[in-house]
């Protein structure tokens, strides 16, 4: 089928999902099983199945990109289906092999791949999600799952695109606390920052800026994306301290920093000191990284509804330069010296 829509630049994001999806389904009797690819379409679940009334579901985010010489390139498709299995460990669901939900991946992009679109600034986003589907009242682990796989042709993530957006410090709703779920990725975790998220947008502001859970003083993640600061030639960003996600591209980004030359540092950090720091002009830059948004300049805060204006709301070289190359390697544009990208498959194939 031709994917229905003509302008790509009106994709936006998760709005279409292509023909088709992967399914399989698992009991601890059998293990993994069924069909794979399949039309995309409902699913039948039981009322009282597990996932509906337990959360217990994790999924993954990552993108297939198209070059200009016809291939269909996924980033780091190992470190998703790695983390997706740490995210079942801790919801004591089965783990899928890395062989399958490579395989899996490779399957369902190549049936679809003419929706994968091609201009610049698109990508087929990919999302891997597990659930239990075993149907009963009761707080235990299920003993059947069902695994999918969904792709939709996506544009830019935020409106703003890659424009500084304004993010909105919450300093009283939390996102996770150590010790939770909140360095997993699971329905759980988005599920608890829509009030804050419906908050901020009310106000005007595309994202939200948690703080920890026990002070409400350091800084943590935005809802979508780590965060780093510049601090001239030095990257600050929070430690994945047990209630962070482990980002992909935060991983990214932090190689590529140091192979550029920036230096690198892994702290705690205050809203206090970000707001001073801003206001002193230590800060230079800031900027969120995630698969959806890859990099997000950041162009002010507000906090205690004061706004702090960052490089004059301009998207800053730093930025830029982190921007560029990862978004080049991921689409194919220079040479992957990390071994990060992989090809599924070619459009002409």
């Amino acid at each position: 089928m031709r994917p229905p829509y003509d302008d790509t630049s009106k994709l936006g994001f998760g709005k279409y999902l292509t023909d088709h999806m992967y399914l399989i389904k698992y009991t601890n009797e059998r293990g993994w099983y069924g069909e794979g690819v399949k039309k995309y379409g409902p699913m039948v679940l039981d009322p009282a199945a597990c996932a509906l009334h337990y959360s217990q579901e994790i999924f993954e985010g990552m993108k297939a990109y198209a070059t200009k010489d016809g291939k269909i390139l996924v980033f780091r498709p190992e470190d998703n289906a790695r983390r997706m299995n740490r995210s079942a460990v801790r919801l004591c669901m089965p783990e899928i092999p890395e062989e399958l939900f490579l395989q899996a991946l490779t399957d369902i992009v190549t049936k679809d791949k003419q929706w994968v679109p091609r201009d610049c600034g698109t990508s087929l986003y990919i999302r891997p999600t597990m659930i239990g589907i075993e149907p009963f009242l009761g707080v235990k682990p299920a003993s059947e799952y069902c695994f999918y796989i969904l792709l939709s042709p996506v544009g830019a993530y935020y409106k703003e695109g890659f424009n500084p957006i304004g993010i909105y410090v919450e300093e009283t709703l939390v996102r996770a606390a150590i010790g939770g779920v909140g360095d997993v990725k699971t329905g759980g975790n988005y599920a608890a920052s829509l009030f804050a998220g419906e908050k901020a947008r009310k106000k005007g502001f595309a994202q939200v800026l948690y703080l920890d859970a026990r002070e409400h003083r350091y800084i943590e993640e935005v809802g979508s994306m780590n965060v780093f600061f510049v601090y001239g030639n030095k990257l600050v960003t929070p430690p994945l301290n047990g209630s962070i996600l482990p980002g992909i591209t935060r991983y990214s980004v932090i190689r590529l920093a140091e192979d550029i030359g920036y230096q690198i540092e892994e702290r705690l950090i205050t809203i206090e000191e970000v707001l001073n720091d801003i206001e002193n002009g230590k800060i230079t830059e800031m900027f969120g990284t995630g698969t959806a948004a890859a990099i997000s300049p950041v162009g002010y805060l507000n906090y205690r509804e004061k706004e702090y204006r960052i490089n004059n709301n301009q998207v800053g070289e730093v930025t830029r330069k982190m921007y560029d190359r990862l978004i080049n390697i991921q689409y194919g544009r220079e040479k992957d010296p990390y071994g990060w990208v992989r090809e599924i498959c070619r459009l002409d194939d």
